[in-house]
């Protein structure tokens, strides 16, 4: 089989992708549908937004596993989080598909600029390691939970993301969970999340599954590397995360100007 320039353009975007998502530890997945659309040509912001979520869901499961076997899943308050915001997810990819491209990636944009802002505030790992989600504790965790879910999973479905960089703040505010805990649970809500986006993405035909299949393939490749490099960086991968937040808000204007450029 033939590989064209998009091919390649398709898994270098993914393995960048994979790459600082193993690296810094989230929010490279923010950074899929501007690779998609700016690097490989992907001409419509929707098939874009599809096909971005395929991949986040499958690297988001990969990580997942790992995150289980270490204990650090609590699947309780996963399933309530996950549960109450694949409805948001719905809702939101609805809305998504009816928008114009052009304002998409201009809100998309603004979404980017955000999350660069709330990356560079540094997360504290501190919190309760032994909080459930039990009849005891129903009362007060089961609102903030779904609360939380379905607010985080209209912003996923939106814009087609994991979410991970806000359903991880989101847990701990909920339940009070120390971080490492919090990412581990998320991950659950990132595939839920993922997934859904993507199943609604792909009624309505707005997934390019070859560019899925490579960019995943991509990124598996760039995760590999962004471990190996991580070990060897070590301390400096918080140094890492403040350029990469940087980054991030840079890329949002750019996707911000670059969307607004035609109602101007």
């Amino acid at each position: 089989m033939l590989v064209t320039a998009p091919d390649m353009a398709t898994m270098l975007s993914g393995a960048a992708v994979g790459f600082v998502l193993a690296l810094v530890g989230g929010g490279g997945s923010i950074l899929a549908v501007p690779l998609l659309v700016y690097g490989v040509g992907v001409a419509s912001p929707h098939v874009a937004i599809g096909t971005s979520a395929v991949a986040v869901a499958i690297s988001a499961f990969a990580n997942m596993i790992a995150h289980w076997k270490a204990g650090n899943v609590r699947w309780p308050c996963a399933l309530v989080f996950a549960v109450a915001g694949v409805g948001g997810t719905f809702i939101g990819s609805h809305f998504a598909k009816q928008l114009d491209g052009g304002k998409l990636l201009v809100l998309f944009g603004m979404l980017m600029i955000g999350i660069g802002a709330l990356m560079l505030k540094r997360r504290a790992g501190g919190g309760d390691p032994s909080v459930r989600l039990t009849p005891a504790t129903a009362s007060r965790l089961l609102p903030m939970l779904a609360g939380m879910g379905v607010a985080v999973g209209l912003l996923a479905g939106f814009f087609g993301i994991g979410g991970g960089f806000l359903i991880v703040p989101g847990l701990m505010l909920a339940t009070g969970m120390p971080l490492i805990y919090a990412i581990g649970t998320s991950l659950v809500a990132v595939v839920a999340f993922g997934a859904s986006t993507a199943a609604s993405y792909a009624m309505s035909g707005l997934i390019d599954w070859r560019l899925a299949s490579l960019f995943i393939a991509g990124g598996l490749l760039g995760g590999l590397t962004g471990m190996a490099m991580g070990r060897i960086i070590g301390p400096q991968g918080k140094v890492l995360q403040s350029v990469f937040s940087i980054v991030v808000i840079a890329a949002g204007g750019y996707v911000c100007v670059r969307g607004a450029l035609p109602y101007l």
